[in-house]
């Protein structure tokens, strides 16, 4: 328990950190958020304009940095996370709450659907060390993940979606014929649309986890409690998944709690090649549009998710592994 206390103490520190360089690093960079937007406007800069401006988004460059920082924290006490000036004058939480749900579902489903499966494969593997399937398995799924993202995504874009017409070309829904909601047809057109792209993700990422189980394990079958319950002739499912793969799997554990940190910030180039709505595409929009408010709510969002898939391994590690429970409880 104190362990875990420690560790929700560190967490609340980085989370302290991660909020003021995010406050501070636009803040002392050349500019501001309503330069920003004149220039994308194509407007002259005068200083009516950009008091305005700076009104509008809830910047008052006339209090010091401390009060702003102070106001800041404030206002995400409370939820405000300022106006993107992208979607102005839509409020950045509002546009976050429209394309997060969209990665979560693609992202975050994909993500679980390869840990477990590349997690039992490489389990498997490890089991049959040197059969066919050892031999075979691992070095497709390695060619397979050293093609980029991109170059995958656009291989079965042309393929599957121009060529052969099977799935959708682009974006989330069909918004031609249908409207966002729970009715079956939105439903099914936006699984129509995720197939792709979530198939370009599993693809693409399931080799770590298979390697990274499998190579694991294969130490961890060596290990004198594994031997000691094979001599007692326990059956082989049992000693494959309670004894060796219980313990091999507490790296991939810890990768899967980083890799579900950042299921937030969005499958980008995937995102971006399918014109798949979500955090990244709107992240990328940020950038070229020079929006700091949402640059800013994306990346404290981020933040967040990181620290608590983190705290949530750790939470994992002391359920499955009791040495570690002992040594730190």
């Amino acid at each position: 328990m104190r362990h875990l206390l420690r560790r929700l103490a560190f967490y609340l520190v980085a989370l302290w950190a991660a909020v003021t360089l995010n406050f501070l690093i636009p803040r002392l960079a050349p500019g501001n958020p309503a330069q920003a937007m004149l220039f994308r406007l194509k407007g002259k800069a005068s200083p009516q304009a950009i008091h305005a401006i700076n009104i509008l988004l809830g910047i008052n460059t006339h209090d010091s940095l401390l009060a702003q920082y102070g106001q800041y924290l404030n206002n995400l006490l409370h939820g405000n996370l300022g106006v993107s000036i992208t979607y102005l004058p839509t409020p950045v939480s509002q546009v976050i709450a429209q394309d997060l749900p969209w990665t979560l579902v693609l992202v975050g489903v994909t993500l679980v659907i390869s840990f477990v499966v590349g997690t039992l494969l490489g389990a498997l593997v490890a089991w049959r060390h040197g059969s066919k399937l050892d031999t075979i398995l691992p070095p497709v799924f390695t060619f397979l993940s050293a093609i980029p993202y991109f170059w995958l995504a656009l291989i079965f874009l042309y393929f599957f979606a121009f060529y052969y017409n099977w799935f959708p070309t682009y974006g989330g829904y069909d918004a031609d014929t249908t409207v966002p909601g729970w009715s079956p047809d939105f439903l099914l057109s936006a699984l129509q649309h995720a197939i792709l792209p979530a198939i370009t993700i599993i693809i693409g990422s399931i080799a770590g986890w298979i390697l990274g189980m499998r190579n694991t394990m294969i130490t961890t079958l060596s290990e004198d409690y594994v031997l000691m319950a094979e001599a007692k002739g326990l059956p082989e499912r049992r000693i494959m998944l309670t004894y060796a793969a219980r313990n091999a799997i507490l790296p991939n554990i810890t990768s899967f709690a980083l890799s579900l940190g950042f299921v937030v910030s969005g499958a980008l180039l995937t995102e971006i090649v399918f014109s798949y709505p979500g955090i990244g595409f709107a992240l990328l929009q940020a950038v070229d549009n020079l929006d700091y408010p949402l640059m800013e709510g994306i990346f404290l969002l981020i933040v967040v998710a990181v620290l608590v898939a983190n705290f949530l391994a750790d939470l994992a590690y002391v359920v499955l592994d009791p040495r570690v429970r002992h040594e730190r409880g």
